[in-house]
């Protein structure tokens, strides 16, 4: 970046209002990426107004079943057109660039990545030499800048993230040590002005609550442009090569070639096009080669691991994809308040009929439980249910993989209960389904405890 820029950031300080960031949008340039010498470097070359009209086909990858829940959400918070790829668990859609933190505000999607070229039709040849090496002259063909520069775009926000995150611990690390803040307070005031930016910035990439008017490349430009140190501008002189691998994720029975093969292969053509270094672990870059039959896309990965761990605090041994959450909820419960308690689902403090929706993923019977004490608990469970849903209007989606043990206990309640649909869903591996179940016009009434034993007894037998 100019040194005009570099003054004009400096003397920045900290955004006032909304039109402060309109005025440095007028004066900042957007990072680019291009090939020179094969070679990826940040340049100036890119102004505002042509990265706003630059468009990207996203992928992102969704639990498997809940295709069309994310589609919707796609459609509802992106106004984009969603497709549904037949290849299950994946969706694609397009964007403008400045889009890419809502995106990333998602709730039912995994991963994404962003796409360089899809081949709806390609033809594989007769034999596994012939077809390596259509693989490795498509690596020089491919329309790589766009989704390079979205990139760098997203790898912007991570590095800050990063930042952001040091920082705070850095804080609270030194409050520890000395027996509280004893720093001065005009001190701390500067750090918090001086981070404030990247802060705001941040909080609408990282946080959905929060609905942020600063775009994301104008967030890009200035995260990537305030508070550098000296190491930034060498790189600027000196670029460092990028470290890469390739990922190849194949479905379909007429290949003649491994996975393995094909990234190895696809592999090298990357490398010895772009001169970057491969690195299997450590890497900068994830280029993805997706297969499905006679399909094949090529992308460029956007995240480092699945979203769904971005709000969870605490892993259980069973705990649940917060992605497929999002689905169950918004199968049945989209726009209501959320709370979260614990109680015995056998035993609730609920008043009979009061409830409109519920929600749960039931003990598989493998990491919790057991399958044989599902034949108790799931009976059990399902009559506790019947009792607190509203007689003809309330509705239940329950997740669980003892497929068996819940059809048997659902066969014995169908005077409460009607199965209305069932959604399938692979769960780490494991073949789940959601049931999505009406509660009937029967009102409930309450037997006597010796009574209710021997009703749910009967219906297990």
């Amino acid at each position: 970046m100019g040194s005009g820029a570099w003054d004009y950031i400096k003397n920045f300080g900290s955004i006032a209002n909304m039109s402060d960031v309109q005025e440095a949008t007028n004066q900042l340039l957007h990072v680019n990426l291009h090939e020179n010498q094969r070679s990826i470097h940040v340049t100036e070359s890119v102004p505002r107004s042509e990265s706003e009209h630059l468009r990207v086909t996203i992928g992102a990858t969704v639990p498997t079943g809940f295709e069309q829940v994310a589609a919707d959400e796609v459609r509802e918070k992106l106004r984009s057109s969603c497709k549904i790829s037949k290849d299950r668990g994946k969706i694609y859609f397009d964007i403008s660039v400045e889009s890419l933190a809502q995106v990333h505000r998602l709730r039912s999607v995994d991963n994404l990545f962003v796409v360089v070229q899809e081949l709806k039709d390609f033809q594989f040849k007769e034999t596994k030499e012939k077809v390596l090496k259509d693989f490795e002259e498509l690596a020089g063909k491919l329309p790589w800048s766009d989704p390079l520069k979205v990139w760098k775009m997203n790898t912007s926000f991570k590095k800050k993230k990063t930042k952001r995150k040091k920082l705070n611990q850095n804080l609270s690390k030194e409050k520890i040590d000395n027996g509280g803040d004893k720093r001065d307070e005009r001190d701390v005031k500067k750090e918090l002005s001086n981070n404030a930016l990247d802060s705001h910035i941040l909080d609408y990439y990282e946080k959905p609550a929060i609905k942020e008017e600063i775009s994301t490349l104008v967030g890009d430009v200035l995260a990537s442009c305030k508070n550098e140190d000296d190491e930034s501008s060498k790189e600027d002189t000196d670029p460092e090569v990028l470290k890469f691998r390739v990922t190849c994720n194949r479905a379909g029975e007429k290949h003649c070639f491994s996975s393995n093969e094909a990234a190895r292969d696809f592999g090298g053509a990357v490398q010895d096009y772009f001169k970057w270094k491969a690195d299997m672990t450590n890497f900068d870059v994830e280029v993805l080669l997706n297969i499905h039959d006679n399909e094949v896309i090529v992308g460029i990965a956007l995240t480092e691991e699945s979203l769904h761990r971005r709000n969870i605090t605490h892993f259980g041994p069973t705990t649940l994809r917060s992605t497929l959450a999002y689905g169950m909820l918004r199968k049945l419960s989209w726009g209501l308040p959320i709370d979260a308690i614990q109680w015995d689902i056998c035993n609730l403090p609920l008043r009979t009929g009061s409830v409109d929706i519920i929600v749960t993923d039931m003990p598989f019977g493998k990491r919790m439980g057991s399958k044989k004490r599902n034949w108790n608990l799931y009976p059990a469970c399902l009559w506790e249910m019947s009792r607190i849903c509203k007689p003809g209007t309330g509705r239940a989606a329950l997740l669980t993989q003892d497929k068996k043990c819940f059809t048997k206990a659902l066969s014995g309640m169908e005077h409460v209960w009607r199965k209305v649909h069932t959604v399938w869903v692979n769960i780490g591996g494991l073949h789940a389904a959601v049931y999505l179940l009406n509660r009937t016009p029967q009102t409930f009434v309450h037997p006597s405890g010796q009574d209710k034993e021997e009703l749910l007894s009967a219906k297990n037998d």
